[in-house]
């Protein structure tokens, strides 16, 4: 987790910075400089993984708020998935994203868990610092899967389209390669809604890991099939209140990730078509943008009346996420080297480094996963 935070960082800055730069997002970048066949595998590759995602998150939404109240599952998640499609497409875009920027701090009933449970701290930071490397096809899958959800291309489009999101609503606000005097406060913003934001997400991260760790993996609790059985398992081990504000973390994090997975398809969808994009726009002026949302969540939806187990459905689309990162990546990095698509504000220095550096270590964790398959 100590490696993946300036990675993450400095891919995700290099997105924004795409949106920013050029006003379109990566799909749309892509569409205008590369095959469209190599934008249909990406794209494809990526409603695909987010489409599972979904499925997988509304399943362990509908587990824990069943396992807090009772009630039927199938219902919370046919009602969870109905309600982040419509408020996606009902709610105004300045309401609904100020809804789901102060969402995140129901991730911090993470941390909360950790303080509810008694945690080895020395063997922690010790884990923390020195890593456990085992050269075996599972320990490079979980690896990539680890990857594939930190560096993860569904937030590459994300990150890229709500640059240019903002830039739409805000008439002050203009691409930077038409508008270059608005860079530097631009820029400077980019880099620390980055460092800022990806600190907190590699916090939240290890808390899940040290409470997990603390608690199921060390009393032998290792197969897990639902989040369901993961927060009920810390019952008796950690208590009541570790486990309500497990359960609490699992409801908070699907409500904010299964609006960005849909979001994100729609939006590599739609620029990909070149459709008219954007959650600030009305539906009837972006029907297929919308309807496109729509299904993502229908069809994340559908997962639950399938016999796919929700924990291996979210783990193999991690892994899938991980596989299409590396070619996502770099296309990313060698069109943020091109001034007829970055004009004077190609990435260089440092960044590019990182950039990079983030690049090579997602093509040698899928190099390993897959070597070591056949080894």
């Amino acid at each position: 987790m100590l490696l993946t935070y300036p990675l993450m960082s400095a891919i995700q800055e290099i997105c924004a910075r795409i949106g920013r730069t050029t006003g379109h997002g990566i799909a749309g970048n892509v569409c205008r400089h590369y095959p469209a066949w190599l934008l249909h595998l990406i794209v494809g590759l990526l409603f695909i993984a987010n489409t599972i995602n979904i499925g997988a998150d509304l399943s362990a939404m509908a587990d824990a708020l069943k396992l807090l109240i009772g009630g039927p599952e199938t219902l919370y998640v046919v009602g969870f998935g109905s309600a982040c499609a419509l408020a996606s497409v009902f709610v105004e875009y300045d309401r609904y994203s100020a809804v789901l920027k102060w969402m995140t701090l129901s991730l911090f009933a993470y941390v909360a868990a950790v303080f509810a449970i008694n945690i080895s701290w020395g063997e922690a930071i010790a884990g923390l610092f020195v890593p456990k490397i085992i050269w075996n096809a599972e320990f490079f899958t979980t690896i990539v899967a680890i990857l594939g959800t930190t560096i993860s291309p569904y937030l590459f489009f994300w990150q890229a389209s709500q640059e240019v999101e903002n830039e739409q609503i805000d008439h002050d606000k203009h691409p930077l390669v038409e508008a270059p005097r608005e860079a530097p406060a631009a820029l400077t913003r980019i880099r620390a809604d980055t460092l800022i934001g990806m600190a907190f997400s590699n916090i939240i991260a290890l808390a899940i890991i040290a409470t997990t760790a603390a608690t199921l993996h060390k009393s032998g609790v290792t197969a897990i099939s639902s989040s369901a059985q993961a927060a009920e398992a810390l019952r008796p081990i950690a208590g009541n209140v570790a486990f309500i504000v497990f359960a609490v973390g699992i409801l908070g994090t699907g409500l904010l990730a299964v609006p960005v997975l849909a979001g994100a398809a729609a939006y590599a969808i739609g620029e990909a078509f070149k459709w008219p994009v954007g959650l600030s726009r009305k539906p009837k002026h972006a029907k297929a943008f919308y309807a496109t949302l729509v299904m993502a969540c229908v069809l994340g939806m559908g997962i639950l009346f399938t016999p796919v187990n929700p924990i291996s459905a979210l783990y193999w689309s991690a892994v899938i996420n991980g596989v299409v990162a590396v070619p996502v990546m770099t296309i990313m990095m060698l069109m943020t080297a091109k001034k007829q698509v970055m004009g004077k504000f190609t990435v260089t220095g440092w960044l590019r480094w990182l950039g990079w550096a983030s690049t090579s270590v997602v093509a040698a964790s899928v190099l390993g996963m897959v070597v070591t398959w056949f080894l």
